[in-house]
């Protein structure tokens, strides 16, 4: 943490200001080094996603950043920045790893992930590393505090064509987060929008598989990247 290598926890933070009487300066510094590294456009989403009491997400193109393993990450940067060198890209890993902190910690929000069946059977990094995140995302259903459905070739047109977020605080909707290939990504906080992504979310649950039959089709799609 001295070295600036991994970033200090909120708790961590919040001691060192105990200890040494600093009145939150050490809470405030780790926020300020939260940030460094992100995308101007992505720095309000992430100041939102660190205090969300609920983060509820569509996956139909990639796995959601808080769900990806290093390996396919990894991946995903690479077909995105396809110039940029081996340092470059592995610090936008480091990066994206550092926010799974928010889904570790003692109490955090409630993750609800609707997942296209494409996203799983599409080989982001070759075969093997397919496999070893399928295994994460099965290891990640267990939790009380993650809920992951799969939304199935044959639920057929899928009530929404692009991926989006939804961010709850202190238990409701808040805000919206969209990207665009061109423009980078956006927070609406517009209450007409929001409950328009609530309506189309709760129109994605309902189309997709139980949780129980979500698993089992991950496991079995993880079986065939893994033959």
């Amino acid at each position: 943490m001295e070295s600036g290598a991994v970033l200090a926890s909120s708790a961590f933070a919040e001691a060192m200001d105990r200890v040494a009487d600093t009145a939150g300066v050490y809470v405030r510094l780790r926020e300020k080094l939260s940030k460094q590294g992100h995308p101007e456009w992505f720095v309000p989403y992430v100041s939102l996603e660190e205090s969300a009491s609920g983060i509820t997400d569509y996956s139909c193109t990639f796995l959601m950043g808080l769900l990806q393993t290093p390996e396919y990450a990894e991946a995903v940067m690479r077909a995105a920045f396809p110039r940029e060198s081996t340092d470059q890209i592995k610090a936008r890993v480091e990066l994206r790893m550092r926010r799974q902190a928010v889904i570790e910690r003692a109490e955090p929000p409630l993750l609800w992930v609707v997942v296209h069946e494409a996203v799983l059977r599409t080989c982001v990094g070759g075969k093997a590393v397919m496999a070893a995140q399928l295994e994460h995302l099965a290891v990640l259903m267990q939790s009380p505090h993650v809920t992951i459905q799969v939304l199935p070739y044959k639920a057929g047109a899928a009530p929404s064509h692009l991926p989006f977020t939804l961010l709850s605080m202190d238990g409701k909707p808040h805000a919206v987060y969209t990207e665009t290939p061109t423009h980078g990504g956006q927070v609406d906080e517009t209450a007409s929008v929001v409950s328009s992504a609530v309506v189309m979310f709760d129109r994605l649950r309902m189309a997709a598989q139980s949780e129980t039959d979500s698993l089992a089709l991950v496991r079995t799609i993880m079986e065939d990247h893994a033959r």
